[in-house]
């Protein structure tokens, strides 16, 4: 039988160590030993089969274990966990998850509890998505700006130094792309920025 240590690190939450301690504690305090450290950084929602993960389960064989620290860290939906415990059930392949303290063997007791468990995630992440959303919006209702205010940027600042002769251009007949390259803009950022400037003319 072969130990496979798992961590998982992304973007949003850069913890291996943290994930490191808790898996060699629980090593240590059950007597087992890891062959083999798994590590990456990619969010969960990339598909398992692109990730080290996916390929490191391909290889695994019956009788072998993969412990992480929680069932989250391999993936960030239902479906996708799911699948992978199918596909691990399927092989004969063991998962311990430090955390949630579950022993997800090839049975039906440990299929059902994770099966429970990964919906439970996917439900609070889709609530805690709509209270952001939700809080979004109330702020928007308030008046508050949110993001990086556009005049925080050197394009903004320029744009604003050349915006009388850049309207001059246009109103000639140039074309916007061709006036965005030659202040080197894209015309998107362009167009942006003089939608901005009409609109605060229209409140005024």
């Amino acid at each position: 039988m072969s130990v496979y240590a798992y961590i998982r690190v992304s973007t949003e939450m850069q913890n291996y160590s943290s994930q490191e301690y808790e898996i060699r504690k629980y090593c240590c305090s059950n007597g087992i030993k890891v062959d083999h450290w798994l590590s990456e950084s990619v969010s969960g929602t990339v598909a398992v089969e692109k990730r080290t993960l996916g390929r490191t389960i391909r290889k695994m064989d019956k009788g072998d274990l993969l412990v992480c620290t929680e069932l989250s860290r391999l993936g960030r939906n239902m479906l996708m966990i799911m699948g992978i415990l199918n596909i691990c059930a399927s092989k004969g392949v063991s998962i311990h998850t430090i955390k949630d303290n579950f022993d997800l063997s090839d049975n039906i007791n440990s299929k059902i509890i994770a099966f429970a468990f990964a919906l439970a995630a996917e439900i609070e992440r889709n609530l805690i998505s709509q209270r952001t959303k939700e809080a979004l919006a109330a702020k928007r209702m308030e008046g508050v700006v949110l993001g990086r205010p556009v005049g925080s940027s050197r394009k903004w600042e320029m744009f604003l130094r050349n915006r009388v002769e850049i309207e001059d251009v246009l109103r000639k007949g140039e074309s916007l792309s061709s006036v965005a390259r030659k202040y080197g803009l894209h015309r998107n950022t362009l167009y942006k920025y003089l939608h901005t400037m009409q609109q605060s003319n229209n409140q005024q």
